[in-house]
């Protein structure tokens, strides 16, 4: 298992030994798809929302007296099949999509996209990855003499860079993202993958600890 890094001109420069556990792991579909059904559940806010009878306005008094008027009975202005009135059967706010995963399954999903896509070669590794000022330009002339195709791209970061995250805010195609927070859903979202080695032993102290 071992990985080719890059300088930012797309030089090798060395060769990584990856970890057995997060980088070659086999294909499994079935798990892939319960936890990001999960994940996104979890990410999931509840905005749909009406108002039952005992929430809309009005309705205080019986509209008119029970008997003697060859009308229909009825009890309140607030009833479902009364214009304005409450809605039945509608969307509430306590609705909760939110479901538990497990530690193990979120971690072994996480390595199994990790492994394929360095089995389709989307993953980059850099030696290092720095600017100097919060640019837009600076970081896509890097981007631009990286060898991959200009598809959506995720940048692991080990740690919060701000002039990267920044200057990656302009880029449509480029999203950011800390090591230690990498999900198998985010990971699914995107094509490439590119990374500088500290990132690595980032990912295996908080995964594999």
């Amino acid at each position: 298992m071992k990985q080719a890094v890059i300088n930012i001109k797309g030089e090798k420069v060395e060769e990584l030994e990856l970890a057995k556990k997060i980088f070659d792991v086999a294909r499994n579909d079935d798990l892939l798809q319960q936890v990001t059904v999960i994940q996104m559940g979890n990410q999931r806010q509840v905005s749909a929302k009406v108002k039952d009878r005992s929430e809309v306005s009005g309705g205080g008094k019986k509209p008119w007296r029970q008997k003697g008027t060859g009308r229909a009975r009825h009890g309140s202005i607030r009833s479902p099949i009364w214009s304005g009135g409450g809605v039945t059967h509608g969307p509430t706010a306590e609705r909760n999509y939110k479901r538990k995963l497990n530690v193990k399954m979120r971690r072994k999903a996480l390595f199994t996209v990790l492994s394929e896509k360095l089995r389709q070669k989307q993953v980059i590794v850099l030696d290092s990855l720095n600017i100097e000022k919060a640019k837009t330009k600076d970081l896509v002339a890097i981007l631009n003499g990286l060898p991959f195709e200009k598809k959506s791209t995720l940048l692991v970061l080990p740690t919060m860079d701000e002039k990267i995250i920044r200057a990656a805010q302009n880029i449509p195609y480029v999203q950011t993202v800390q090591a230690r927070e990498l999900s198998a859903l985010l990971l699914t979202q995107i094509t490439y993958i590119v990374l500088p080695k500290e990132s690595l032993k980032v990912i295996e102290e908080t995964f594999l600890s």
